[in-house]
């Protein structure tokens, strides 16, 4: 702390340009260091190359945007605001830390980064970019610890001037309990709902509904964990056999598997999401049944339910894996209360093709990011070329060492 708020570098003195030509610099080492990073988020993450290829380029425009938005507030004489602790989550170690990082350096502030403890490996190889482009040790500081005990104390520490999180709801509130006055910057998730109209594409919605719900393992702050059917897509049995095919054709194996598409779980399922998976209630059945696969406690195939009712467990909790919940409507209006119950949700999806229904539900629904007629977790599968890219990546990581890896994946890219 004593390091940060002094600022030994000289971080917070230097000048606009300078910084950004630093910046700059950093999001060149990313583009360099492509394959270690999409390696890191393989063996520590258990992301799939056609996961992590994506999260990379996010992180490159993370870094571009920030620039350019510190470039356009320099007129203004902004200033930073002193220690910025970063805290991001496990799911998206790549991305989100590298925007924390760069919004507050392109600002002038110096940085903490507490990275998420089950992906440490990743943000160490992020901080390793930053630091080989020119940021000084000093202006951004590499913090693994505990959520709990050290992590904590930094976080409510005094001489933090503010603190950019993304992870659960409860870890938000506890911060604010323990810091009242604490500046947070906070995404937090939510129990996140698709709606599927009779006026749908219903094959595309089946598409984006499954990406959405199952891709990287459920494991999304955007992941639809709640699907809402309208009565006559609801009792359509060829609608809900297409569905559950679509489901039953996901590959589920290791992340080494170029073939797979659903990964393994960060950690065992406990809690809301080992019941999510194992019980059912009143009324509930499965369509697909989740399982266990093999010997690996990490490895789940996806479920869905059918006759999820009103005010229900499976209805308001966030399982945060892959297993989804599937309830029957009548009206529209009824639809986006259903969705509305569950509380502020991250993502909020709508299939159809009424411009009527689009305007009702944009108006009604409370989201943070909505989307119409596509997943509600970004890019769906990749492109053949990415898909060509990651095998090469693989023939080189066991050919040729990671120094050729490297450069033939920014040679690829």
């Amino acid at each position: 702390m004593a390091c940060a708020k002094t600022d030994p570098d000289g971080w917070r003195t230097r000048g606009i340009d300078a910084r950004n030509e630093i910046l700059g610099r950093v999001a060149q080492e990313i583009r360099r260091s492509r394959a270690d990073l999409m390696w890191a988020a393989l063996a520590n993450g258990g992301k799939t190359l056609a996961e992590s290829d994506p999260e990379v380029s996010e992180a490159i425009d993370f870094l571009e945007f920030y620039r350019a938005s510190a470039r356009i507030f320099a007129p203004y004489q902004s200033t930073g605001r002193g220690v910025i602790a970063v805290v991001p989550p496990w799911n998206f170690p790549i991305a989100i830390p590298c925007g924390g990082i760069a919004a507050a350096l392109a600002a002038g502030n110096t940085v903490i980064l507490k990275p998420a403890s089950d992906t440490v490996l990743v943000a160490w190889e992020l901080c390793q970019c930053f630091w080989r482009a020119g940021v000084p040790k000093t202006a951004l500081q590499f913090a693994p610890c505990p959520g709990g005990g050290a992590g904590a104390r930094l976080v409510g520490h005094p001489d933090v001037d503010a603190v950019i999180l993304t992870g659960g709801t409860d870890t938000a509130l506890r911060m604010l309990k323990a810091r009242p006055n604490l500046k947070l910057f906070a995404e937090t998730g939510g129990k996140n709902a698709t709606i599927v109209t009779a006026l749908s594409d219903r094959e595309l919605a089946i598409k984006h509904v499954v990406q959405s719900a199952f891709g990287h393992s459920g494991q999304k702050c955007s992941a639809t964990s709640l699907l809402l059917l309208e009565a006559e897509v609801y009792d359509d049995p060829g609608f809900k056999r297409m569905l559950c095919d679509a489901v039953k054709s996901l590959r589920v194996g290791s992340a080494w598997d170029l073939a797979t598409r659903v990964g393994p779980l960060i950690r065992p399922p406990s809690g809301d999401l080992e019941n999510g998976l194992k019980t059912l209630e009143p009324g509930e059945s499965w369509a697909v049944l989740p399982q266990r696969v093999g010997d690996n406690p990490h490895l789940w195939s996806p479920g869905v339910k059918y006759g999820v009712t009103p005010g229900s467990y499976t209805h308001l909790t966030e399982f945060f894996g892959p297993v989804l919940g599937v309830m029957r409507f009548e009206r529209l209006e009824e639809a986006i209360a259903l969705v509305n119950q569950t509380g502020y949700g991250l993502t909020s999806g709508l299939q159809s093709l009424d411009d009527r229904e689009h305007a009702r539900w944009k108006a009604e629904v409370r989201a943070g990011n909505l989307y119409l007629n596509r997943g509600t977790t970004g890019s769906n599968r990749p492109a053949p070329a990415v898909r060509r890219h990651g095998q090469e990546l693989f023939r080189l990581r066991h050919e040729g060492g990671w120094a050729q890896l490297s450069r033939a994946a920014h040679d690829v890219r």
